[in-house]
């Protein structure tokens, strides 16, 4: 079986959508597609044809390409089940229990909610699109959820192996990378990190992806057990839960 294909597609000031073609099939999915032109003029690049619709969750910034992408190619829809009455168009609802298909590849479907209630993400291969739950050193907003609900979900995507490749929905890493260091400035591996992040911001280039061994090392929301972050914070003894509500009640207002 031949190695997907995966292309990223800069939408809106600051998202991404991702093109992934299993060649094999003959089948091309846009993940999470805030817009239209942007995946059009990717596909026509490319000369591939557009199959498939697939949403993290039902934010507009992830959606809003939807509707004239399936009037123009006719493709499915594919999104949290939990959710259908918040999707215009979708056509097949998703979660853990179905998990989904993709040509002859088994994908499987993580529900992973906070940052809405019925969000999920796509393990496809040896990658993983994590929409708005994960970030690189981040994690979004917690908008219909609670700590809790972030820190199960983020241990969630942690169980995948460390070399998975992390697609996430924004290119928010060099904010979330500059706020990290206030948490754990003597992490060696986020100075490390954000050194590699600023020369790829300067050249106008992506950070994504990251891996889930890269955001284990580096990303304050998956490290809420950090002595230093810990200290930083004045919470030493504190639950995890706790560590990451904290952490991510100062990210709002950094």
């Amino acid at each position: 079986m031949s190695p997907l294909e995966i292309e990223l597609v800069p939408c809106l000031s600051d998202n991404y959508a991702y093109l992934v073609r299993d060649a094999d099939a003959g089948l091309c999915a846009v993940v999470d597609p805030s817009e239209a032109p942007p995946v059009k003029l990717a596909l026509a690049r490319r000369g591939w044809t557009l199959t498939h619709i697939l949403n993290t969750h039902h934010h507009f910034d992830h959606t809003g390409g939807n509707l004239p992408l399936k009037e123009e190619f006719g493709c499915e829809i594919v999104g949290p089940g939990q959710d259908r009455a918040r999707f215009e168009g979708l056509d097949t609802g998703v979660d853990e229990s179905t998990g989904w298909s993709f040509g002859g590849r088994a994908v499987r479907v993580l529900e992973i909610p906070a940052h809405t209630s019925s969000h999920i993400a796509f393990v496809m291969d040896d990658a993983v699109f994590t929409g708005d739950t994960m970030f690189a050193m981040g994690c979004g907003r917690l908008f219909e959820g609670t700590p809790a609900m972030m820190w199960a979900s983020l241990s969630k995507l942690m169980t995948l192996r460390d070399d998975t490749r992390v697609y996430c929905g924004h290119e928010y890493t060099q904010s979330n990378g500059r706020f990290a260091l206030t948490m754990e400035p003597n992490n060696t591996d986020l100075v490390e990190r954000m050194r590699d992040v600023d020369m790829a911001r300067a050249k106008g280039l992506p950070t994504i992806p990251s891996t889930i061994g890269l955001e284990k090392k580096t990303n304050p929301f998956c490290r809420p057990g950090s002595a230093e972050l810990r200290r930083t914070l004045g919470m030493e003894a504190a639950s995890d839960v706790d560590v990451l509500g904290e952490t991510r009640r100062r990210k709002d207002n950094f």
